[in-house]
């Protein structure tokens, strides 16, 4: 009688690797001593960076054009300015308001925007400030700190009459890598709020299973075995408010606090022993509230700072992957700039910090960050090759062309407590698609 061989055992999947560099150093608060310094200072070396960078511009965009300092304008002749943009705006909220004795009625406004039809900006310099005018110059399209080179000239009322504007652009870029041309995938999935009356730990344990291989066929867990990182961009966890807010917090407080960070590390576990993982801090995490916020403390995740693939990151985060530039944030400066501005989408508001060279104009106007003496660390010196926002409402994503060639794909990523959806990103041609998992109980 002849017995069937049993069938050859299936070749076990080894999960592809990439090269990690992490480049958060400029976000790193170490040698920084506050000595009860101002906020002008960090305005000071914002406008000396982008005007040396604005005034190397001038010569092949406007050659003939002189350019003169905010005192020194001479009215009817045509010149050009570079100076930092103040928004004067009738709807943004100030604390003097709460101590005004006699409040005026004001329009009642969305929460979200206080855009108004009579705000109007002001450009200004070492030297003095000067009011803008022009239709070309809509105040709806630029916020308080951004720094530009204005064409134009001074009229007969003392304004400075706009005729062109002139942006930095995106930076230059280092050449996208063609020699890894494999299928690679990085996961981005923010906004978990562990914790939160809205969060279902089934859904997050889905996505966990499905990167870690657990879950589906062979080919299932072929293309689980492509994945090579996985970023967390911030809100991970939700702590309740109102425990808090009291004086003197009793043992079952303090174990309701905890609980949704076990929770994380556990899960965070799992990713981390099977690829590497990057986790930032958002404005509901357990980290300093102004930008750059830096690293969620390791103690947090006992289970997960024990592997050497768990990496606590900055917000922003900069990083590359087989020599492919990565930039992020969670949110917070598209957030702000969707309050004080207008644009059709987030990915609009992402194309102008890009063009802008900044990553957070708003601040610290309206937008808290630490008061740097001699830097401004939120300057964009090399245009990444993916740039990333976390904690939206909805995903989207474009690719966005520069004058010189600079290719950059733009993701907002969706909150995934909300949305059951994280992205993923191909490192080979910088394709993304979506995965969403949804349950029913």
């Amino acid at each position: 009688m002849e017995i069937d061989a049993p069938p050859p055992p299936a070749a076990a999947l080894q999960r592809k690797q990439s090269a990690y560099l992490s480049l958060d150093e400029t976000f790193q608060i170490r040698k920084e001593t506050y000595r009860g310094q101002q906020y002008s200072q960090i305005y000071f070396a914002r406008l000396h960076m982008m005007r040396t960078l604005l005034y190397s511009l001038v010569p092949n965009l406007k050659p003939h054009v002189p350019v003169c300092t905010v005192l020194g304008l001479e009215g009817g002749k045509e010149c050009i300015i570079v100076g930092t943009l103040y928004k004067h705006m009738k709807l943004k909220p100030t604390i003097l308001d709460e101590y005004s004795k006699e409040r005026s009625a004001v329009p009642l406004v969305k929460l979200h925007n206080f855009m108004h039809p009579d705000d109007h900006l002001v450009l200004e310099d070492e030297s003095g400030r000067v009011k803008l005018s022009g239709s070309l110059f809509s105040p709806a399209s630029y916020v308080t700190g951004v720094v530009v080179a204005l064409h134009g000239k001074e009229t007969d009322a003392g304004d400075f009459l706009v005729q062109d504007v002139l942006e930095a652009g995106l930076p230059s870029q280092l050449e996208f890598p063609l020699k890894s041309r494999e299928d690679k995938y990085v996961v981005l999935v923010s906004g978990l709020n562990i914790g939160s009356s809205t969060c279902n730990p089934l859904q997050f344990q889905l996505l966990v299973d499905h990167i870690t291989g657990h879950l589906g066929d062979e080919q299932e867990q072929g293309i689980a075995a492509e994945i090579v990182h996985v970023v967390i961009a911030g809100n991970s966890v939700e702590i309740p408010r109102g425990i808090l807010n009291r004086q003197n917090l009793a043992s079952k407080d303090l174990s309701t606090l905890s609980e949704p960070i076990k929770e994380l590390d556990i899960l965070l576990m799992q990713i981390a022993a099977g690829l590497p993982l990057d986790i930032m801090p958002g404005p509901n995490d357990p980290a300093n509230f102004s930008l750059p916020q830096q690293p969620l403390n390791k103690c947090l995740f006992p289970g997960s700072s024990a592997y050497n693939t768990f990496k606590s990151c900055t917000n922003p985060h900069c990083f590359e992957l087989d020599n492919i530039r990565f930039l992020g944030t969670s949110g917070q400066n598209i957030d702000d700039l969707d309050k004080y501005s207008e644009a059709k989408n987030k990915l609009e508001f992402m194309e102008r910090t890009l063009k802008w060279r900044h990553l957070a104009p708003t601040a610290p106007n309206t937008l808290g960050c630490y008061p740097f003496a001699d830097r401004d660390p939120f300057l964009i010196e090399s245009c990444p090759h993916v740039y990333f926002v976390g904690n939206q409402d909805k995903y989207e994503t474009q690719m966005l062309k520069g004058s010189e060639g600079q290719l950059v794909r733009l993701i907002s990523i969706p909150k995934f407590c909300e949305t059951g959806t994280a992205v993923v990103l191909n490192l080979k041609n910088l394709e993304c698609h979506t995965l969403t998992f949804g349950t029913s109980v």
